[in-house]
């Protein structure tokens, strides 16, 4: 049992599709990844289950170069060899990547787009939570606009200019519209109005690692 959790938490990763791919050459090895699936192993035996091995059951040569949150479910590339690795490693050191998200927000922004400019730092009593702190935290930056509206939620996509953990979540948290089915930051009828975190990798544009050219991957917004 995962404690830092609020309630019970179990590990039950989605079985089927084991691992949804979007494409694969030589360098790239870019998935769907499933909300409720972990990027890389947990500590506990019981978490062993995770994006990066059922890669490597594929592709032994398949490793991360970024992360996803258990939760969130979207676009992940993993480097097929070596120099792809590398090379994709520094893109994204570099943020020479660029990534939107799509959202579904508890209420109604009052603007439609906008930005948050709010540093972030682990909140470590409360880990794996993070939190906005100007003394101790790193820069953060997230782009927003409105998509859609329904009678309850806004629809958002949003363009993080950092990857800072959590960020997108606390960054909406912080303007007062947490992501709907957000077990950490949302409560009462915003963490029930969904049975998973509304939050959707949609889109990753990056340099290929062999001709340098751009490529952009996306993944259709399971919710």
């Amino acid at each position: 049992m995962n404690h830092s959790a609020p309630g019970p938490f179990v590990y039950r990763p989605p079985a089927d599709p084991f691992l949804p791919i979007l494409h694969e050459d030589a360098d790239l090895l870019v998935v769907n990844k499933q909300s409720g699936l972990l990027s890389v192993p947990g500590k506990a035996e019981e978490h062993s289950d995770c994006l990066e091995r059922r890669a490597q059951e594929l592709h032994p040569g398949a490793r991360i170069v970024h992360r996803l949150d258990m939760d969130t479910s979207g676009v992940m590339v993993l480097a097929m060899n070596a120099a792809a690795h590398r090379h994709l490693g520094l893109q994204f050191e570099r943020r020479k990547t660029r990534k939107t998200y799509l959202a579904e927000v508890w209420g109604h922004l009052s603007e439609e787009e906008g930005e948050v400019d709010l540093p972030l730092v682990c909140d470590w009593p409360n880990r794996p939570k993070q939190m906005v702190s100007f003394e101790h935290g790193k820069p953060a930056l997230t782009r927003w606009t409105v998509v859609d509206r329904t009678e309850r939620t806004s629809r958002v996509r949003l363009f993080p200019h950092t990857g800072r953990s959590h960020q997108l979540r606390v960054h909406m948290l912080s303007l007062g519209h947490p992501i709907i089915g957000d077990r950490f930051y949302a409560e009462g009828d915003a963490l029930t109005a969904s049975d998973r975190l509304a939050l959707h990798a949609e889109s990753l544009e990056l340099h290929h690692p062999s001709s340098g050219e751009r490529v952009t991957f996306r993944a259709e917004c399971p919710f």
